[in-house]
């Protein structure tokens, strides 16, 4: 509802900035890394990920011949065919996992953007649901005297400071996943190829899970957006009999501890996914 009120002009800016937040997270939840930006980004991380593919290739040896020698009690045991094959196996499987780490966690995301597109479909939602001021607040609010107005001076004041805040909070979160899946790729190379020594060959598989962890965020974010888009399809409860700023104290109270709740749950998700796959 359009107003010329500073006060209901100043919520609702707040809460078009939460909007505009909200509508960019789903934004980000259903793009890939390649088309981020432009393709930018994506474009310098896998020439990273190829530069470091050759210091792979070299602690790939090296992790190996540790192994080796850890795994191994004599030089004997080592001309025994079915130790041999076993040494050699190793060792191709763990080039192959450097050469095609890239393929690897891409194939990882996409399983989890299948997750994710499955959730949106399932819930019925294609966007983000957006949060408007009820039309009863913005009749008192307009109806009220000068003197009458000022405490709502200060309770939108502080609300709509509070709803900016939780907004990039909540944008800043989305993209700290974003950009983690980033450096992952990015360094991909170092990690796996401790998959050539059995004795370093959790650290590859501490990285691999690590990174599914990350990507799993994803969904457990979109399940925190699905569960707000479906409270703020039922706003807050207001009192047409209560004065204007009782009303809009219980308004932003409300939904202020909504946001809340979904931005808290974005800024676990790590520890949710963590506490699920046992990281």
């Amino acid at each position: 509802m359009e107003s010329d009120n500073w006060i209901v002009q100043n919520l609702q800016n707040a809460l078009d900035t939460w909007n505009g937040k909200l509508s960019e997270i789903w934004q980000l939840l259903t793009q890939s890394p390649q088309t981020f930006k432009g393709g930018g980004i994506w474009e310098v991380i896998v020439n990273i990920n190829g530069t470091l593919q050759a210091i792979g290739y070299a602690l790939l040896v090296l992790f190996f011949l540790v192994g080796m020698v850890k795994t191994c009690g004599s030089l004997a045991e080592v001309k025994k065919p079915e130790h041999a094959l076993k040494l050699f196996v190793r060792f191709a499987i763990a080039k192959g996992i450097i050469t095609y780490g890239l393929e690897l966690m891409i194939a990882l995301f996409t399983i989890v953007q299948g997750i994710v597109s499955k959730i949106m479909v399932t819930a019925g939602l294609g966007g983000a649901t957006q949060t408007v001021l009820p039309p009863e607040i913005v009749e008192a609010v307009e109806n009220c005297a000068f003197l009458e107005s000022i405490p709502l001076w200060a309770v939108t004041l502080i609300g709509g400071l509070f709803i900016t805040v939780l907004s990039f909070v909540m944008i800043m979160s989305v993209y700290g996943r974003f950009f983690k899946r980033f450096l992952y790729t990015a360094i991909a190379p170092v990690p796996l190829s401790t998959f050539a020594g059995e004795p370093s060959q959790n650290i590859g598989k501490s990285f691999l899970k690590s990174y599914a962890g990350v990507c799993l965020e994803g969904a457990i974010i979109v399940l925190a957006c699905v569960i707000f888009s479906l409270f703020a399809a039922s706003p807050p409860q207001v009192n047409p009999d209560a004065s204007a700023v009782t009303m809009v104290w219980a308004y932003i109270g409300e939904l202020v501890f909504n946001m809340l709740v979904l931005v808290g749950t974005i800024k676990l998700a790590d520890h949710c996914v963590k506490e699920m796959m046992g990281l």
